[in-house]
């Protein structure tokens, strides 16, 4: 079964075309068969990168329009278009990342218009997110309209945390009922850095994990036994770590001073708390840990410590909501290839054996799965993430647990 997974972005759109085992018990026996994005989305210089199987090197195609229906249109084009003296390439069904799911949606679930409305229902919990990947979804069922479509939650992972950590303290009568709690996010991303650690770690050393997806949107999950007990992120994609673009934790009263004193609107605010907020606004020049760090600016170096103090703070907090801790692994852009920012992070880490062997986290290579600590290397961990794997996964597993509607 060939399973398509279209990863949508704010700028970008990611997809994966891969050739799964029979079953989801079969174990292994997945291959990719091409691999790609859409880059510079909605630009003049947009632009289709795929690279397939057997390819040492990508193919890129210009894409004038900047709609979404084009964009995956294309996708879809190029890749059930024969490689030289190959054969058609079937599409069997298409997996989609959506951010929220809300209360209602907490596992993959096939795609009809009231799921639609559920994740549209959930925009203004992600307005960075939702709207796109709805686009995306309906560019899917118009390009491959007898296809199955399933959308995957970032948000499921995190459903069944204790009430200790997803309950906010405030009445539960606002908002006429509605479920407000802590969702948390990133959940592709922590279920598949959970089943590789599980084949990297001792059955007695991977109980307590500390997982950091670390990028423009950034997080923390405290893992217990393969479950989520606590993260950062919390009612919408806003809270926790200081992120690109993101404020993370920020006092509510500074919100209700804002709205009184400065006028500010609730459109003014969500822009500028979600675009205009963390590293740029902190440093005053960039989103990005790589433009910050060859900047050297004391503007830049703030932004750089308030990046890694957040994280190791969050860090301590989870070693102590699980009782200790196992093994830290870093994922995601800046996880994976910011040797630097990982040092930042670990510095003073001691006392929970989570300290950095120099010379293996600066010659990691952010590609595949490195033990990086010291002295016990597979305390700290790079993990590269591959969530499109992840909802190819559990695309199948719906797949093969619950019939696909007839189209």
């Amino acid at each position: 079964m060939n399973i398509l997974v279209l990863n949508d972005g704010s700028s970008s759109l990611k997809f994966l075309l891969v050739r799964m085992p029979d079953s989801p018990q079969a174990g292994g026996g997945e291959k990719v068969l091409a691999s790609g994005a859409i880059e510079r989305l909605a630009t003049p210089d947009g632009r289709l990168k795929i690279l397939r199987a057997g390819d040492q090197t990508p193919s890129y195609t210009p894409i004038r329009s900047g709609s979404i229906e084009h964009a995956v249109a294309e996708i879809v084009r190029m890749l059930k278009t024969p490689a030289v003296g190959g054969s058609p390439v079937s599409i069997d069904a298409v997996g989609h990342r959506i951010v929220h799911g809300g209360p209602e949606l907490t596992e993959p679930t096939y795609v009809d218009e009231g799921v639609l409305h559920h994740i549209q229902d959930e925009t203004l919990l992600a307005p960075a997110h939702n709207a796109a990947g709805i686009a995306c979804i309906r560019a899917a069922l118009a390009a491959l309209p007898c296809t199955p479509n399933v959308a995957v939650f970032d948000t499921s992972f995190h459903h069944n945390m204790p009430e200790v950590a997803s309950r906010y303290a405030i009445p539960t009568t606002l908002f006429g009922g509605r479920t407000l709690r802590r969702y948390g996010f990133h959940g592709s991303s922590y279920r598949y850095i959970v089943s590789c650690l599980a084949g990297l770690l001792p059955p007695g050393e991977r109980s307590r994990l500390i997982l950091c997806h670390l990028g423009n949107g950034a997080s923390i999950c405290a893992v217990r036994d393969g479950v989520s007990i606590d993260t950062s992120m919390g009612f919408t994609p806003l809270e926790g770590l200081v992120m690109g673009t993101r404020c993370g934790d920020l006092d509510p009263g500074l919100v209700l001073y804002l709205i009184a004193a400065g006028g500010e609107s609730a459109e003014d605010l969500e822009e500028i708390l979600n675009r205009k907020s963390g590293l740029l606004a902190l440093s005053g020049r960039s989103r990005d840990v790589r433009d910050l760090e060859a900047a050297g600016d004391a503007d830049s170096e703030l932004a750089l410590a308030c990046f890694a103090y957040r994280a190791r703070k969050y860090i301590g907090a989870y070693a102590a909501a699980l009782g200790g801790v196992d093994a830290l692994a870093f994922a995601g852009g800046i996880g994976e290839h910011s040797a630097s920012m990982r040092a930042r992070i670990c510095e003073g880490l001691d006392f929970l054996g989570l300290a950095l062997d120099r010379q293996a986290n600066e010659g990691a290579s952010g590609e595949r799965p490195e033990a990086i600590g010291a002295p016990r290397r597979e305390r700290v961990w790079i993990v590269p993430t591959n969530e499109e794997l992840q909802i190819a996964r559990e695309t199948l597993t719906l797949l093969h647990t619950q019939p696909a509607p007839s189209s």
